[in-house]
């Protein structure tokens, strides 16, 4: 069989996309994203070598690089397609070194030559187009990419231990992660300082004869002008409100005038998450997960870019789609072209798009989510070359000259423009000019309807959320498109912040870590320096600054700090108000895994209680389970805390293991179980033709109790039995007496609820292929005959599957 060129990407999605424009002329294979990577078990870096890293590949990527080498061996061109920022640039280095493979002409013909193609889109056009133009793998990409990951190791591997020696086990230091959660532990700083102050406005209601009525606010009282904080306490609004009925009311003046609102550009990584918080409520990592499989799909550009750009095409054709789709008039005269204020934006680079704009809803995209982001990234485009709209703005000052004067405003759209297609959603959204005045002349008589004093008080500055957090940190030019959803998740997960109503708030360790580092390793938490470390890394990928130069004007002055601070800083500790039961001294308050407990300051004592806090809970769940035995033994159970909150568990542990969620109990016992009648909820299985359901007759020894239970997200609360899935039972009102439990029993009898479908769905190639190449299924035994056989089979139909595509 002849052989065919070999195109190696990072996913199995944009495999199987690219496969479909290139048919049969071609192999695709995935390397599944990394195959090289610094080793877990130690640092991996040779510091005293100019920082030379140690790679290995990964016990899950072994496979995948063996099965890549034998593609290899058989191809008549390898070409390496992934990504074209320096993380997918530094995966293809990777490839070529882990495939022994070279990037220069080689005459070796064991060491074969390898083709780089880069594209910023994946369509049919992109990819030919790429094919045709391949280049040398960049290193200069390369080096950048390996400086922020020997950077990232180097601060996480040292500082780390540093902070298990100070405060406790576990926890971990990040070169941006760290700068995120100084800045959300001073924002709340500054909410706990801030003191509100009361304010007042006067608000009024006119009326012209005969017309329509229209409010006004005061703005100048006596000469004086009013502005925010001006009237301060209801006596002086009172005061003032009362003098300024006095009629008559005429108009002093009218304003008019045009004013224009241009689009915004089209998204980039950071707005495309801070728009999708906004509009959808989608976490950073849920945008980029979607993002990145429109990608694969080959619906829109490349997701991780800070460029505003659009390409040549894209103009003309989005230009073409406003006209068929809005009219002409609705299409800018001109292309437009926008530049980034970003700091360290790659200019070369274009902006977020769907590669096809005339598709307004793809049907290829997928569920509801993918169709939501995609749906926002067409109209992005589409009105970043949209006309501006246009308004009439008119402003009224009423009253009477010299002694109080209020100001109406109203807006007309005289031509609505590229708000049409889309408008972009605020953070902190301004007064709005809405509503029409009525026409006004000066020295026009109006009646005085209301006068209204209206108390207000002064706000903190609001919490960070995605969008914001992500817009500060762009705007200080920490981090970079690839970055940002990857630390808003690790700071959650490592339990320095936590997310409650879309808003960031800092947890008590986060706290702790976060003032540790700023007092002793400032620079590593300091917006500027952080800043200045990332335009390094710019400087390293555009060759302007040796990656091993970068990585020594860091490491130095901080291994230095690092060595100091470790012999005068000591473990953080705190001293609580309660006397321990061992030594009678006040007890220590340390941090664990499950947050602070109390310690006896005995270094040879293992005594430990929980905060009083805690302690006041345990004591009332425990008054709440009393009575409760274990589901093994029948023995006691005890409240117990762990990493997801207080659970039950065996009083005779470690000897059982035994445990049991801590249930609201609606203090009734479950119907179904006391008359043993049940209802299969698996997936259409009958007793009688055409019916989904049975009676199941269970021991009755086995009888549960009915509690509240929640679904996931914003579920309403329901009613169902504790011994779920055994017992089916379910109704979603609260039963608060025996004879409104019996009916919810009886209506769950008559109407019971849908059988749970199994799917029956095919698996798509790419699941196929993962399946064929797990390595649960293959065989390392060359001893077992029926194993080597199950090697064979699979091995067998991966090459059918393989061969479907290529």
């Amino acid at each position: 069989m002849a052989q065919k060129p070999l195109i190696i990407v990072e996913s199995p999605t944009k495999a199987r996309t690219i496969s479909r424009f290139l048919g049969s002329h071609y192999t695709l294979s995935s390397s599944y994203g990394h195959i090289r990577d610094l080793p877990k078990s130690k640092l991996g870096i040779d510091v005293e070598n100019n920082f030379r890293p140690s790679y290995v590949i990964p016990v899950k990527a072994k496979e995948v690089v063996s099965n890549l080498k034998k593609q290899v061996k058989s191809a008549s061109r390898i070409i390496l397609a992934t990504d074209e920022d320096r993380e997918g640039e530094a995966i293809a280095w990777h490839l070529m070194h882990a495939l022994e493979l070279t990037d220069i002409p080689t005459k070796n013909k064991r060491q074969k030559g390898v083709e780089r193609i880069v594209f910023h889109e994946i369509t049919k056009h992109a990819i030919e187009e790429a094919l045709k133009n391949p280049r040398a793998l960049d290193i200069k990409l390369v080096d950048a990419q390996q400086a922020r990951r020997i950077l990232d190791r180097l601060v996480g591997y040292e500082l780390s231990p540093f902070l298990w020696r100070k405060i406790r086990y576990g926890l971990s230091a990040g070169r941006v992660q760290s700068v995120a959660v100084r800045l959300i532990v001073e924002r709340e700083r500054e909410i706990e300082k801030f003191t509100k102050e009361e304010y007042w406005t006067i608000e009024a209601l006119f009326t012209k004869s005969g017309g329509q009525s229209f409010p006004g606010r005061l703005v100048s009282f006596k000469d004086t002008a009013i502005s925010k904080m001006t009237i301060r306490n209801e006596a002086q609004a009172r005061s003032i409100a009362k003098e300024s009925k006095e009629d008559p009311h005429h108009v002093i003046s009218v304003t008019k005038k045009e004013i224009s609102r241009n689009p915004s550009a089209p998204f980039t990584t950071a707005t495309l998450q801070q728009e999708a918080s906004r509009k959808l409520g989608f976490s950073a990592k849920q945008t980029m997960t979607v993002a990145q499989r429109l990608y694969e799909e080959g619906v829109i550009t490349y997701m991780r870019t800070d460029s505003v750009n659009l390409a040549e095409s894209a103009l003309v054709q989005a230009k073409s789609v406003i006209v068929e789709n809005f009219g002409a008039q609705y299409a800018s005269p001109d292309p437009r072209r926008y530049t980034t204020k970003s700091k360290g934006a790659q200019e070369a680079h274009e902006a977020i798009r769907p590669t096809n704009l005339s598709i307004r809803a793809n049907p290829s995209v997928g569920d509801r989510g993918a169709q939501r982001l995609y749906d926002l990234i067409w109209k992005r485009t589409i009105a970043s070359q949209m006309h501006n709209a246009r308004f009439e703005q008119t402003s009224a000052d009423i009253g009477q000259k010299g002694h109080h004067t209020f100001r109406a405003h109203g807006q007309v759209v005289i031509f609505d423009g590229f708000i049409r297609a889309y408008t972009e959603g605020r953070d902190d959204p301004e007064d709005e000019i809405e509503g029409i005045l009525p026409e006004l002349r000066e020295g026009d008589k109006l009646k005085l309807d209301a006068i209204d004093p209206r108390q207000h008080f002064t706000e903190p500055p609001p919490r960070y959320t995605d969008a914001t957090l992500i817009k500060a940190l762009e705007a200080e030019g920490i981090g970079r498109p690839s970055t940002y959803a990857p630390t808003l998740s690790t700071v959650q997960d490592r339990g320095y912040v936590e997310k409650r109503e879309r808003a960031y708030h800092p947890t008590e360790i986060g706290v702790v870590v976060n003032d540790l580092l700023v007092e002793h390793f400032p620079e590593i938490v300091d917006v500027h320096f952080t800043s200045r470390i990332e335009e390094e890394l710019d400087e390293v990928a555009e060759g302007k600054l040796s990656w091993e130069k970068a990585c020594n004007d860091f490491y130095e002055p901080f291994k230095s700090r690092l060595t100091e601070k470790e012999k005068t800083v000591l473990k953080h500790t705190e001293t609580s108000e309660t006397p321990c039961p061992h030594c009678g001294k006040m007890m220590m308050i340390k941090f664990g895994r499950m947050g602070k407990f109390l310690a006896c300051p005995d270094p040879e004592s293992k005594v430990t209680l929980p905060m009083p806090e805690e302690a006041a809970k345990i004591k009332e769940l425990r008054e709440k389970t009393d009575g409760e035995l274990c589901p093994l033994c029948g023995k006691s159970m005890d409240v117990k805390r762990g990493r997801f909150g207080f659970f039950l568990g065996c009083t005779d542990y470690p000897k059982c293991k035994g445990i049991s969620k801590i249930w609201n109990k609606t203090g009734f016992k479950c119907p179904a179980c006391i008359t043993g009648y049940q209802i299969s909820n698996v997936g259409h299985q009958t007793t009688n033709a055409g019916n989904q359901t049975s009676e199941i007759q269970i021991p009755k020894s086995g009888i549960g109790d009915i509690v509240e239970k929640k679904g996931r997200g914003r579920s309403k609360p329901f009613y169902a039995c504790t011994r779920y899935p055994d017992c089916t039972f379910i109704m979603n009102a609260k039963p608060e007496t025996q004879v409104a439990l019996d009916e919810g029993f009886t209506a769950w009898k008559n109407k019971p609820p849908a059988p749970v479908k199994t799917s029956t769905k095919k698996p798509s190639f790419i699941r196929t292929l993962g399946k064929f190449s797990s390595s649960k299924f293959l065989s390392t035994d060359k001893n077992s005959g029926s194993k080597e056989k199950t090697k064979k089979s699979h091995t067998k139909a991966k090459k059918s599957v393989k061969k479907s595509v290529s």
